[in-house]
C-alpha cells in the first residue's frame, strides 16, 4: 500500500471488500483466504507466486528490483481499477502442461515437483537469485552497499551495517608500514532449501527462497506477514495463570482479543465440538479468565492500582444476605400520568426497548486507584472518586424517573461516585439543584482503568455478532457480568476485591439507562417505565433517536403492547 500510495479504503475498493473486511484482515482479526489472494495480485499487477513469496520478494518485484517468478510466456496481469466479482479466470497463472491455476490450483498443486520448483520448494529448479545492483551508500551507515529496501540503498540487516562500519574504521591512515589487509563484510548467506511440504488435507502456504532479513530500524519498518489460508488457523495459547503466555503492549487490546478467540477455539476443541459442553466450561472459566485479562490489561498502564485496600465500614454488608449502605439509585419506574390515562379507556402503544450489554458499557467509569481516604470539603473533585453522603434535591419531574431511582425516604444517604456525577450534571440541565455533600472517601481516580478490557471484550463481541458466534457472545457476557459481581465481597473471586469499584460500575449502567431516557425524552418521546440495567419503555418512533441493532450504542426493541392491555 506505502509503495502504492493507498489507503485502507483504496485497497478496499480495489479489492471489491468493505474497508472494515480489510481492517480486520490487515489487523490480523481475520484470514486472507486463497480467493484474497487471487485478488490481491490483480491488484498489485503481481503474479501469485510473487505475491505468496512473501513481503520482501513481493515488494522488490513491484519496484523491479529482484526478478519475477511469473513462468515463461505469461502476460503481466491487469491493475483493477474497480471492486469486481471474482471469475473463474482472474489471476491465471500458467502451470505445468499449460493447465492455467489460480492461488487455489498452486495450493491444490503444491506437491507437484513442477509448482514447487517454482515456488521455493526443492525440486532441482536453482532459486531465482536478484540481479546485481550498482554499488551506493548505505543511508543508515553511509558504507557501500548493492543492497536496496524500499528503494534506498541500505544493508540487509543491521549486523552488516555494524560489519561494514568496523571495516572502514579498521582502514590505517595513510603513513609508513604495510597496510593490512580489510576484512571483508559478511556476505548474506544463500536461499536457503526449503523442506517440500508434507502430505496434508489441510490448506498449504506456498513459500519461496529464503530473503535475508531487514534490518531492525524505524526508519524501515517490517511488513507483516500475513498468512493465507482457507481456515481459522489453529489457535495459539489459551489465556491462564500470569507468566505463561508473552508480556502484552502498552495497548493490549488486539492480544486480549487473540486470547479470548483462543479460549473459546481450546474449549471447544476439548469438547470435540460439543457447544452446550463448551458453553458450560467457558462460563465456568469466566471469573479466572477475566481477572487474567485485566491483569494483562494493566501492563503498561499509568496507575498501579490498590486489590485489597482496606474496607471501610459503610461498603461492607450487615449480614451474609444483607446490603452495605451504598445507594446505587437502581431505576424502578413508571410514568403514573400515562398509567392513569390508559386506565380512562385511551390507547397507548408502547415500545419496550433493551440496551445491550449495560454493565460492559459501565465499565468506563470513574474509578479510585487507591485507598478510600476522608474528605469533609463538601466539594466535589472531578480527577477524584469514592463514595459520598450527600442530601439529594427534590425531583419535580413527573414525565421523567428520578435519577436516584425508586428511594422514597428523604435525607442523607451514600451514593456512589457515578451516582453524584449524574446529580451534578442534572443541577447543569437545571432538572434540579446540586445535592449537598456533607463526607467523601475518595482517593485519586482514572477513567480508563478498565478501558483496555472493556474495548476488548467489546471488540470480540462485536465480531462474533458479525460472525454468529453465539458461544463467544455468551463467554464475553459471562466474563464482564461475573467480573462485576463478584469484585466486592464475594469469595468466588479471591484476585481483587473492590466493593467501591462494584457500586460505581454498577450504579453507572442505572445512569447510563436513565441518560437514555432523558435522551428520548428531549427527542419528544414519551417515558413510560425503566426498570433493571436495560430496559425502557417509550411512546413514539424510537427510531428517529437510537439506532437498532446489537451493538453497544444501539438498542433493540423488546416487544410492542397496548398500555392497559396484555402484553
Amino acid at each position: 500500500m506505502a509503495r502504492s500510495g493507498e489507503r485502507q479504503g483504496d485497497l478496499a475498493a480495489g479489492l471489491g471488500q468493505s474497508q472494515a473486511q480489510v481492517s480486520r484482515k490487515q489487523g490480523g482479526r481475520a484470514h486472507w483466504s486463497l480467493e484474497d489472494v487471487d485478488l490481491l495480485a490483480a491488484h498489485y499487477r503481481l503474479h501469485v507466486l510473487d505475491l505468496m513469496a512473501g513481503p520482501t520478494h513481493a515488494a522488490g518485484v513491484l519496484h523491479g528490483s529482484v526478478a519475477s517468478l511469473q513462468p515463461a510466456g505469461v502476460q503481466p496481469l491487469p491493475a483493477r481499477t474497480e471492486a469486481l466479482a471474482v471469475t473463474p479466470d482472474l489471476d491465471e497463472g500458467v502451470l505445468e502442461g499449460g493447465r492455467p491455476g489460480s492461488a487455489a490450483d498452486l495450493v491444490g498443486d503444491s506437491r507437484n515437483p513442477a509448482v514447487r520448483g517454482r515456488v521455493g520448494a526443492s525440486s532441482g529448479v536453482p532459486p531465482v537469485e536478484p540481479p546485481a545492483a550498482p554499488t551506493q551508500s548505505c543511508v543508515l551507515c553511509g558504507q557501500p552497499t548493492q543492497h536496496e529496501l524500499e528503494g534506498f540503498p541500505q544493508h540487509l540487516t543491521a549486523e552488516d551495517c555494524a560489519a561494514a562500519m568496523s571495516a572502514a574504521n579498521s582502514l590505517p591512515t595513510a603513513g609508513p608500514g604495510p597496510v593490512p589487509a580489510k576484512a571483508p563484510a559478511p556476505a548474506s548467506a544463500p536461499p536457503a532449501e526449503p523442506t517440500p511440504p508434507a502430505e496434508s488435507t489441510a490448506p498449504v502456504t506456498a513459500s519461496v527462497p529464503a530473503e535475508p532479513a531487514a534490518p531492525v530500524d524505524l526508519a524501515v519498518p517490517a511488513e507483516p506477514a500475513a498468512t493465507v489460508t482457507e481456515a481459522v488457523s489453529p489457535a495459539p495459547a489459551v489465556p491462564g495463570p500470569p507468566g505463561t503466555r508473552r508480556t502484552a503492549p502498552a495497548y493490549a487490546s488486539e492480544t486480549l482479543v487473540e486470547q479470548i478467540t483462543d479460549r473459546v477455539h481450546d474449549v471447544l476443541a476439548a469438547c470435540t465440538g460439543d457447544m452446550e459442553a463448551a458453553r458450560a466450561e467457558l462460563i465456568k472459566l469466566a471469573i479466572p479468565d477475566v481477572m487474567t485479562l485485566l491483569k494483562a490489561s494493566r501492563v503498561g498502564g499509568r496507575y498501579e492500582h490498590s486489590e485489597f485496600p482496606p474496607t471501610r465500614e459503610i461498603l461492607r454488608k450487615k449480614s451474609q444476605k444483607g446490603a452495605d449502605e451504598i445507594w446505587e439509585g437502581r431505576p424502578k419506574w413508571r410514568n403514573s400520568e400515562l398509567f392513569a390515562a390508559a386506565k380512562r379507556g385511551e390507547e397507548i402503544e408502547v415500545t419496550a426497548l433493551d440496551m445491550n450489554a449495560a454493565y460492559l458499557s459501565a465499565l468506563k467509569a470513574w474509578l479510585p486507584i487507591g485507598q478510600l481516604k476522608e474528605d469533609t470539603s463538601g466539594v466535589h473533585d472531578p480527577k477524584k472518586a469514592g463514595v459520598h453522603l450527600v442530601t439529594p434535591a427534590a425531583w419535580e419531574h413527573t414525565d421523567l424517573p428520578n435519577p436516584l431511582g425508586n428511594r422514597m425516604e428523604p435525607g442523607q444517604l451514600w451514593v456512589s461516585e457515578s451516582t453524584l456525577r449524574l446529580l451534578l450534571d442534572c443541577a447543569r440541565q437545571g432538572l434540579s439543584e446540586a445535592p449537598v455533600i456533607h463526607r467523601s472517601l475518595v482517593s485519586g481516580a482514572s477513567e480508563a482503568l478498565l478501558e483496555k478490557l472493556r474495548r476488548a471484550l467489546a471488540e470480540s463481541r462485536k465480531s462474533a455478532l458479525e460472525d454468529g458466534d453465539e458461544l463467544t457472545v455468551a463467554y464475553v457476557k459471562a466474563m464482564y457480568s461475573k467480573f462485576v459481581s463478584t469484585i466486592g465481597e464475594s469469595s468466588a473471586n479471591r484476585e481483587l476485591r473492590r466493593p467501591d469499584w462494584m457500586h460505581i460500575i454498577r450504579a453507572k449502567a442505572f445512569a447510563n439507562l436513565w441518560m437514555k431516557a432523558n435522551k428520548a425524552r428531549k427527542a419528544g418521546l414519551q417515558v413510560v417505565e425503566i426498570s433493571g440495567t436495560d430496559e425502557l419503555h417509550v411512546v413514539g418512533d424510537w427510531r428517529t433517536v437510537f439506532p437498532e441493532g446489537r451493538d453497544l450504542n444501539q438498542v433493540k426493541e423488546k416487544t410492542v403492547y397496548i398500555l392497559g392491555g396484555k402484553r
